[in-house]
């Protein structure tokens, strides 16, 4: 019975994900159109509200187009293991609902993190273009280099709260910010986020000047669908993770979505502001200003658990 419960839960948080997914989409269209002045979609429903809802049913109903030599089973389950991975992932947002919660959080989170980049990889390999290829090479070479970085700040954390499961950072944090006191780690990581999305200014998998479209540059209606709702889905994803590990809000509480609708609009704000990267600057933010920052911070914090440990026993 028990876990019947779970398993509705479970349910009802990814619909409530997708409609999400489905308003970031539309608060995007809205936040770049006011930010190069002019109006968004204003046209579907009132103020444009049904338009995300307008476009998935375009795209679900549009007439699939497959190439000749594309690898056709592996080209077709590609965006749904990403949307699959991508969903996934929240199981280890600590809600207090009756859903899933386990004391290897983290580790269960990288481990999706590490599988996301197949998604990607195979879905440029299988498409047998030589811009899907590119595109997804690409994806593979920045998803690797900026996990390390996450990685690293992860294993902070988990020294300093002593433990893998995310519950924890609600309790250290209900007198002071995680952000207040490691702000550099905090803006790595929202960096590091951005890169691993695939987002301004770290979206060269889909670099439109260059590559057409990069790694989806073969697909078409609902694989394409699938494939841009696993990366908004992703998106507020890191957004709650972000809101979890360093703004310290219960998800339970109504303030928590407050500061992931923020996090999520920061992402859009990148976008509409940022130009992109050169592929070598991204590289190189990557392996010599954000790896070595993040190995300061962890010997900092083993530091400080170490003489915490030796003034208390």
């Amino acid at each position: 019975m028990l876990m019947l419960i779970s398993v509705v839960n479970y349910i009802i948080l990814l619909v409530c994900v997708l409609v999400g997914v489905a308003f970031i989409t539309l608060l995007e269209r809205k936040g770049l159109s006011y930010i190069q002045i002019r109006k968004g979609p204003n046209k579907v429903g009132y103020i444009g509200l049904l338009q995300p809802f307008s476009d998935a049913l375009k795209l679900f109903t549009k007439e699939p187009t497959f190439s000749i030599v594309s690898n056709f089973l592996v080209y077709y389950m590609s965006p749904i293991f990403s949307l699959f991975i991508s969903l996934l992932m929240w199981v280890v947002i600590p809600y207090k609902m009756g859903l899933l919660s386990f004391n290897l959080g983290m580790i269960f989170f990288l481990c999706c993190l590490s599988f996301g980049v197949y998604s990607t990889m195979v879905a440029g390999w299988s498409s047998n273009c030589k811009y899907s290829l590119l595109g997804s090479l690409r994806a593979v070479a920045q998803t690797i280099s900026y996990e390390v970085s996450l990685a690293l700040i992860l294993l902070s954390f988990i020294i300093l709260v002593g433990g893998f499961n995310f519950e924890m950072f609600n309790k250290y944090q209900e007198f002071i910010w995680f952000v207040l006191i490691s702000l550099p780690l905090a803006l790595i990581w929202f960096g590091s986020c951005l890169a691993e999305t695939n987002r301004t200014p770290f979206d060269f998998s889909e670099g439109e000047s260059e590559l057409v479209s990069g790694f989806n540059t073969e697909y078409s209606s609902g694989g394409f669908a699938l494939i841009f709702m696993a990366e908004y889905t992703s998106i507020l994803f890191m957004s709650a993770l972000f809101v979890v590990i360093f703004l310290g809000s219960d998800p339970s509480n109504f303030l928590f979505y407050i500061k992931c609708v923020f996090i999520s609009f920061v992402f859009i704000w990148a976008r509409g502001t940022l130009p992109r990267f050169r592929y070598d600057k991204l590289m190189y933010l990557a392996w010599k200003s954000y790896l070595p920052v993040s190995i300061n911070y962890l010997m900092f914090f083993i530091g400080v658990k170490f003489f915490c440990f030796c003034v208390y026993n």
